[in-house]
């Protein structure tokens, strides 16, 4: 079935390029509610939402995307016309991604996704995009259900859960080696289900020497593709909503052990709940449910009149550390 309706979060270069282009290309202007700005083109609507909601519909709409808002407004490409572009995406291999790095509370999850010609044409079919670009938590949920369905065992997942998290920050002191470690055994464990995959996408967060340090003797024979922006590569979007998934499921998991609302980010909110769960059960939870290295472990127990010596040594990174280390925050 050709899809006709397609939705894309834009960030604010891309909302103005849509922008310039409705207004100033071969479209005929419309009046659509709560929009920036809307228009047709031949059998397709576009509409730019003050959200930065970007809907695509009508029959040519799947055309409209990947002829000109992909080349033109995103400047990269998730349809058809990546298989021009970039050929090596119908190839088989593997994205990794991860989940959770800027939250306060909850764990850190990667995942790593293989996927094949096949594989990528099914997914792109399902609208598997960067899980930042999906809003709503229950669609990533139900998405993420649905790739695993379409995967079969062709999926890694590592969970670094919070007192695994703060004890390699104790032992790393930086988020970078805590998340190559977690990339590396991701690939290291698909590689067990797909011992024949040749090439691994991962998103760029530090220098690639990193992984490929990190990597065993399997993972070393594996070609290592570290680069910004690497959502836009099927696999490592599938990625993105795989380890969203198991961040949101782990994060649910906390809520039922805690009997209290764990909030994601870093907010007055994930502050408030930290303070509630350590009024219950002492300052030691936090070790159990919160990466301690964030600055906001220290405005939570500043707000009990603690600091971070009721922690003990996992948990102890002085002013002056922290004034090292802050880069690693999010």
């Amino acid at each position: 079935m050709n899809k006709k309706s397609f939705t894309y979060k834009l960030n604010p270069e891309e909302q103005a390029r849509l922008e310039d282009l409705l207004l100033n290309g071969d479209y005929r202007p419309t009046s659509v509610p709560h929009t920036r700005v809307s228009a047709e083109a031949p059998n397709c609507k576009i509409s730019l939402y003050t959200s930065g909601k970007c809907l695509v519909q009508g029959k040519e709409a799947k055309e409209w995307v990947t002829f000109t808002l992909e080349p033109l407004v995103l400047q990269q490409a998730q349809m058809g016309y990546a298989k021009i572009l970039d050929p090596k995406i119908y190839k088989p291999h593997m994205g990794v991604d991860e989940s959770g790095k800027g939250d306060f509370l909850g764990p850190i999850v990667i995942a790593c996704a293989y996927v094949d010609s096949a594989l990528t044409s099914e997914l792109q079919k399902m609208d598997v995009r960067d899980s930042k670009t999906i809003t709503s938590d229950k669609k990533t949920l139900s998405i993420a259900k649905d790739i695993r369905q379409k995967l079969g065992d062709r999926y890694s997942l590592v969970t670094i859960g919070p007192r695994a998290y703060n004890r390699l920050y104790a032992s790393m002191r930086n988020v970078n080696q805590i998340l190559a470690w977690g990339h590396a055994r991701a690939i290291e464990n698909l590689l067990e289900k797909v011992p024949t995959c040749p090439r691994a996408v991962v998103d760029q967060f530090g220098p690639t020497r990193q992984v490929e340090q990190a990597l065993m003797k399997k993972g070393r024979t594996i070609e290592l593709e570290q680069r910004p922006k690497a959502e836009s590569d099927i696999a490592v979007a599938a990625a993105s909503i795989l380890a969203r998934a198991g961040f949101l499921n782990a994060l649910q998991q906390l809520e039922n052990t805690h009997k209290i609302v764990f909030p994601k980010g870093a907010s007055e909110k994930a502050k408030e709940t930290a303070q509630k769960i350590i009024e219950r059960k002492g300052p030691q939870i936090l070790l159990e449910t919160a990466k301690c290295h964030f600055k906001t472990t220290d405005d939570v127990l500043e707000k009990l009149g603690m600091n971070r010596e009721v922690l003990g040594e996992e948990g102890k990174i002085t002013s002056k550390r922290w004034s090292n280390t802050k880069k690693d925050h999010l």
